[in-house]
This record gives structure tokens, sequence and C-alpha cells, in this order.
């Protein structure tokens, strides 16, 4: 990958996913999953060039994700192939309260990453790196491999993109809200949930979380808040933006989903505002299908829900 520039690189753990379909009780369809390789994925089938920075097991689910990679278009020359662990896998069911997961990751390859294994090179061939709290909570050596990433990310002048991605299965809240404000603080564009945010900053209201957000150090942060969009905040200025209204079937990827677009049209020279209505309409298409790479969008898909809104 000599001279070769990526738009967007994201590190972290990629997992295969089994997906229940509604209506057939048992029935699973296979497909993939790992937040910051659905945003990898959806990067790059809006046009950017994207790479993906992980590990994975020398067995079959992780030959399922090169082979994913390489169909999408995602460079995986920062990939590296653990023989000793598995590639993680987690299960979808569909239930009167959402979707549910069901982790089968202890142990991953991804898990086992360290500051030596990272594909600096890489790294530092982006405009810019995007990780999250999942990529920190699976380990405490994926943690400091995902600090050292970002040390080598902003010496290089990249851009950093994090999405809180809170999963308290995975690490207890002291130590999530610890590591993932530290990362905050060194984050270009911070894309928190809503409900992460409430458990991180003890707060249900939307301004002070943002506030919060900025007084940790991020200049520029998004919250998102579902099908009622986004409030995008640059501290001066502050915006909602509505979401779609579409039929949805499963929100599996959604937020993912939103960053890859988001970052995409803010490497594009959007401002903030309009790579988020951008995003937003993207998320909303990514709901419309099962599972978290399916369904994710085309470029020209959003512009046909941005210009079905103008219409309407």
């Amino acid at each position: 990958m000599s001279g070769e520039r990526f738009d967007l690189v994201a590190l972290g753990e990629p997992m295969v996913e089994f997906n229940q379909t509604r209506g057939a009780a048992g029935q699973y369809v296979q497909g993939f999953g790992g937040d910051t390789s659905n945003c990898a994925v959806a990067a790059a089938r809006l046009g950017a060039r994207a790479a993906y920075a992980t590990r994975l097991g020398d067995d079959e689910f992780g030959r399922l994700l090169l082979g994913l990679w390489q169909n999408e278009d995602v460079d995986a020359t920062g990939v590296g192939i653990d023989p000793d662990a598995p590639t993680g896998i987690y299960f979808v069911t569909h239930g009167p309260k959402g979707h549910e997961f069901t982790y089968r990751r202890a142990g991953s390859a991804a898990s086992r990453m360290r500051p030596a294994d990272l594909p600096l090179a890489v790294i530092r061939a982006a405009k810019v790196l995007h990780l999250s709290g999942i990529s920190q909570a699976i380990s405490p050596s994926a943690c400091d491999a995902c600090f050292a990433a970002i040390e080598a990310a902003r010496s290089a002048g990249v851009k950093i993109c994090y999405d809180t991605n809170l999963r308290l299965k995975l690490w207890p809240l002291p130590r999530a809200r610890a590591i993932i404000r530290a990362s905050v603080a060194l984050a270009d564009w911070v894309l928190p949930s809503l409900d992460d945010a409430k458990h991180l900053f003890g707060s249900e209201d939307a301004d002070a979380i943002l506030d919060a957000c900025h007084a940790d150090g991020a200049p520029l942060v998004v919250l998102r808040c579902g099908a009622e969009g986004c409030i995008v905040s640059e501290g001066r200025r502050r915006e909602h933006i509505a979401g779609h209204r579409v039929e949805a079937v499963d929100a599996t990827g959604a937020g993912d989903c939103f960053d890859g677009a988001f970052a995409v049209r803010m490497i594009a020279g959007d401002d903030a505002f309009t790579a988020a209505r951008y995003a937003n309409a993207a998320a909303a298409i990514a709901t419309t299908g099962y599972g978290a790479v399916a369904p994710l969008p085309r470029h020209a898909d959003v512009l046909a829900l941005l210009r079905e809104r103008v219409a309407t």
C-alpha cells in the first residue's frame, strides 16, 4: 500500500452475524457485524476509500470477513491473523423490546490485539481514524491499542472520529465512563447516542450532554437520537436535525451507518450540519432491511431519500 491514502480507516472488532428472521422461529440469516467494520463498509458503499484494522482468527469466520471486505472494496492490508484465537460471532433476536444480542466473542483474535500489532502505516495514511467504545471495551490490551492508534493518528494529522458505543455487558460503568470520556477529549468528532450519553454523563438533557462533551474537549459533537434524528453542536451553533420516517424492520447497525456516512461527507468538505442531514438519511435506510451490512445504502439511495423530503 506504499503511498496509498485512505479517506477512513476503522479500528476494532469485526464479527460474523446470525440474524433471526421475524415470523420464522429458529431461522437465522448469516451476515456481518462489528460496529467499526459496519462503519467502514458503509463509508465504502458511499464512495469513500476505506480500510480496516483488526485481528482475525485463522478460521472460516475470519475468511468470511476477508471476503466481505474484498467484495465491499474495503482495504484489508491492516488486518492481521492470530492462529491461536477465534473470530467473534454473535446472534440477533427480535422481541417486544426490539433487537437483542448474544455474543460469542470471549478471547477473540481482535480482543487480543496489542499496540505492537497495530498497522501504523495504514493508520497514518488515513484522513480519518474511526474507533469506538466497543473497540476499547473488549480487553485491556485492545484498549491500549486504541489509545496508541489515536496517538499515532494525531501525530500524523489524522482526524479522530469517535463513537461512544457503550456496552455495559463488556465493562463496568465507572471504567467505561473514565475511558470513554478520556477518548472524547482526544477526538475531533464525537458521535454518542442519547442512550449511551444518559449513562456516561448522568443526564437525560440533550443540552447538558452536549455541554459536557465540549467541556471534556470535543470540538464537534453529534448526539444521535434514533428515529428523532440528531443534534449537532459546534459549541456556538447547535441544531436539531429531524430523522426520516421509514418502514423500519431492524435497527442493527444504523448508528454505524450514520458514523460512516457522516465521516464521508465531512471528508468531502460538507459542514457538520449538512453531513448530519445526509447521515440521518443513510441511517434511516439502514433500518429497512435485516442485518448490519446488507441494507447499508449507496450514495444514490441517500440522495433519493433526501430529495423525497424536499419534495414533501
